[in-house]
Formats: structure tokens, C-alpha cells, sequence
């Protein structure tokens, strides 16, 4: 394909030498009195280098080269300036130009300088495409690894991309269940679509039933105005409710309502909307246990449950360690602006050892923390302590202390560990949620359960 190089200039003779001299190249030239002019065109027919004199009425070359490097950051912009305004051009190359050309210039030099950079950007564009094609290798939407568990879900989700059916995710608290949901949802056709997240597990019955529904004016005290719901809002696109196991009977035979009928109604309504939804439901519990058990109706369960996606323990892909601590590095060492690459060989040793019972939450954590209190240009280096236990010492007078009353269940045992950690970290539910390797809408559900 035969690149494009625009030349703008307000100087019409400057123009008809250009395209005189560019006859018998290997680019195909335009030109242009104004920036304007080139920039709508630019639009419509990205070209691979401009060219643009430094001094024009109207947007000047600098304004100009901006503009166009915000669409095209591999764009190649070559500045004219004159003698006077040299400083003005080496300015512009810190702000992305590729080169500058001093007048009065030699046209064959010009043309010579464009080949050139024309070069330079073919080289940029396969660079970039070889870094998206290594990317989309070792992250998928998010979704990090190579494992053939992980692997076995990316071919679930490729498989249902055009089919809006609903879709049931289960696995363990931080194994990324609602990267999954976000993935099924990317590759859909209704990707340009809403993607609404609802925590089943953080909100009150009657406070999840006002953000799902909405309600009509003077549905309740303090309902000053119709509002829609998520629901609605989310209609053609993708609602993931988060933590399914966590709603009431009352709130489920509501959605079921939903997901048969394809419509809601507002809290204090009387006329159903209808609505297009896709749901997508996580749940870190069985639900066909909780079915057994009389706590989740199995009516709901089979209507969302068309596709079901286990994602796995990080235990169960420990294939997978290696990279996501790399990507992990790189993102906090970003963030952070550290320049650490690595963990040593004695550290990696026990990441790949440790059995993570707060998944990929967990290591995410650790890394962070690490790559925190890193000393820049050294390898980071963790002892055991840091990943058995979360750091919370566990000495003989707390463990004694958590034995209340002779052996207590399993349930009241937790409960106890709990509180024992939270006054350890000083009441903070997030650093507690954190050491516990679970999330705090977990975390809350459980302190809620303890105080029944």
C-alpha cells in the first residue's frame, strides 16, 4: 500500500514544487493551504507523514502537528521553519516532531527526508503490532495466563460471542469472576452496550431492590422523582450480578420475574418496562448445594444456568504464576515508579510453592506491596512469613485466646479469627480484607452472618 504524505504550507508555489518533485515516489502526495483543511482530511485518509510549515494563518504547524498526533500517534510530522525560528522547531521536536527542515530548503533534500521517515513509521507500526499480537497472547480482555484451564474458558467465551444467552460463573473469592463476566460481554456483539456490575452481596434487600428496579415519585419517603433502575438502564447490554448466593428468596423470585418475562417493574410502579438483558451471575458458593439446602431456588438457577464457567483456584493454574506476577510488576512498578523487574529466584521458589487460598486477589497484593517497599535497579526478595499467614502473627497466646470456650465449630472458630485479625490492623476492614485473602464484600457478609 502506497503511503500518504500531506504538505502544508500557505505558500501555493511551495506546494506545486512539492508535488513536482514528488512525482516519482513511492508515496502518494496532497497539499494544503491551511491546517484545517488537512486536518478533516486527515479524517477521512490518514497519511503516513506531513509535512507543515511552522508559521500559517489561522493553526499554525505546531497546533497542527498536536491535533494530528492525538489521532495517529505513529504519525511522522516534519516542521519548516525558517532561520529565526529554529528554536521554535527544536521545541516541536520534544513535542513529537520527527524532524525539521530549515529554509530555504532543497526540494530533492525534502523529498529524501520524507522517504526517510516514512521508513521510520513502517518500523513504529510493525513494533506496535508485534507488541499486540505478544499481548493479546498472554492477556485475553484482562484475563492473564496460558494455562489450558484458562485457555478452556477463552474457548467458551469465543464460542458464545454472538449468542446472548445468560451464563452462570462459579469459583473461589479472587480467582477473577468478574474479569470472565467482562470478557463474555467484550467479545459479544453487544460490546458497545452497557456493562452494569451489581454486588448482590453489599447492599440491604430493599436498598438492592431500589438500584435494581428503581421506583416511581412518592414510592417512599424522600422518593422526590421517578428513577430508573439498573436494570433498565443496563437494557441491551450485560448486568453481571456479582455474589448471586447472597439475595433473599424474596429478591429472587423478583428476578426471576426478570429473566422470564424480559421486563421490571418500578418499586411503587404499576406498568412494566420492558427490558433486553444478558445476565451473567458469579457465585463463590454451590448453588446446586444451596438448592438442596432450600436457600437458592432452582427456577432462577436453570433459567441463568444455559452456560456455566467454572474459573479455577490459582492453585489449580499455577502454570499462570510466573506471568501475572510479571504483569503485575510492571503494572505497580508503573504506578509506583520503581525500577524493579523481578523477584529472585529464592522468592519465586515459594509464590510457585504457596497454595494462595486468596487466589490471584492475594498475589496481586503481595506483589504490590513488594514492588512498594522495593528499592530501585535490585531484585525483590519475600520470606516465607510474608505469604503463609498474610504477616498476622499467630502466636500461642492468640491461638489459645481464639478456644473460647473447650473446641469451639468451625463457624465460631472463624468469627474469632476474624475479630483477631481486625484488632490487628487496628478496625481496618480493607487491610483485614486483604491479610484474610477475601474481599471486603465478604468480609461484610461474614461480620453481618456473626452478628445474627
Amino acid at each position: 500500500m502506497t503511503a500518504g504524505v500531506y504538505f502544508v504550507d500557505d505558500d501555493e508555489k511551495a506546494g506545486e514544487l512539492f508535488l513536482r518533485f514528488s512525482a516519482d515516489s513511492a508515496f502518494s502526495a496532497s497539499v494544503f493551504r491551511c491546517a484545517d483543511d488537512a486536518i478533516a482530511a486527515f479524517r477521512e485518509y490518514p497519511a503516513s507523514v506531513v509535512v507543515t510549515d511552522l508559521s500559517m494563518p489561522g493553526k499554525d504547524g505546531l497546533q497542527l502537528m498536536q491535533e494530528l498526533l492525538r489521532i495517529d500517534p505513529d504519525l511522522a510530522v516534519i516542521i519548516i521553519t525558517g532561520f529565526a525560528s529554529v528554536n521554535n522547531a527544536i521545541e516541536a521536536m520534544k513535542l513529537g516532531a520527527e524532524d525539521f527542515i530549515r529554509k530555504p530548503y532543497d526540494m530533492e533534500e525534502l523529498v529524501l527526508l520524507v522517504e526517510r521517515c516514512i521508513d521510520n513509521v513502517k518500523v513504529r507500526q510493525e513494533n506496535r503490532l508485534l507488541k499486540r499480537q505478544l499481548d493479546r497472547e498472554r492477556e485475553y480482555l484482562g484475563m492473564i495466563g496460558k494455562s489450558p484451564a484458562l485457555k478452556a474458558i477463552q474457548g467458551i467465551i469465543e464460542k458464545i460471542a454472538d449468542v446472548r444467552c445468560h451464563v452462570i460463573i462459579e469459583g473461589e473469592s479472587g480467582t477473577g469472576k468478574e474479569l470472565v463476566a467482562r470478557a463474555i460481554h467484550e467479545k459479544s456483539l453487544d460490546a458497545d452496550k452497557p456493562f452494569v456490575v451489581i454486588d448482590c452481596g453489599a447492599m440491604t434487600e430493599s436498598l438492592l431492590e431500589n438500584e435494581l428496579f428503581g421506583h416511581e415519585k412518592g414510592a417512599f419517603t424522600g422518593a422526590a422523582h421517578s428513577k430508573r433502575g439498573l436494570l433498565e438502564e443496563a437494557s441491551g447490554g450485560t448486568v453481571f450480578l456479582d455474589e448471586i448466593c447472597n439475595i433473599s428468596d424474596a429478591m429472587q423470585v423478583k428476578l426471576l420475574r426478570v429473566v422470564q418475562e424480559n421486563q421490571v417493574t418500578r418499586v411503587g410502579g404499576l406498568r412494566p418496562v420492558k427490558v433486553d438483558l444478558r445476565f451473567v451471575a458469579a457465585t463463590n458458593r454451590n448453588l446446586e448445594q444451596m438448592i438442596a439446602d432450600g436457600s437458592f431456588r432452582e427456577d432462577l438457577y436453570h433459567r441463568l444456568h444455559v452456560i456455566k464457567i467454572r474459573v479455577p483456584a490459582l492453585r489449580e493454574r499455577k502454570d499462570d504464576i510466573p506471568v501475572l506476577i510479571e504483569s503485575f510488576i510492571k503494572e505497580f512498578s508503573d504506578r509506583y515508579h520503581r525500577d524493579v523487574k523481578a523477584f529472585n529466584s529464592q522468592s519465586m521458589q515459594l509464590l510457585m510453592g504457596y497454595h494462595w487460598p486468596g487466589n490471584i486477589r492475594e498475589l496481586k497484593n503481595i506483589v504490590e506491596r513488594h514492588v512498594a517497599l522495593a528499592e530501585s535497579g535490585q531484585l525483590m526478595n519475600l520470606d516465607e512469613s510474608a505469604i503463609c499467614g498474610g504477616n498476622v502473627p499467630l502466636d500461642s497466646a492468640m491461638a489459645a485466646s481464639l478456644v473460647i470456650h473447650g473446641w469451639p465449630d468451625l463457624k465460631a472458630l472463624e468469627q474469632n479469627y476474624i475479630q483477631a485479625v481486625l484488632e490487628h490492623v487496628d478496625g481496618s476492614r480493607k487491610q483485614a480484607a486483604q491479610l484474610l485473602g477475601i474481599n471486603k464484600t465478604t468480609l461484610w457478609r461474614k461480620l453481618k452472618s456473626a452478628r445474627r
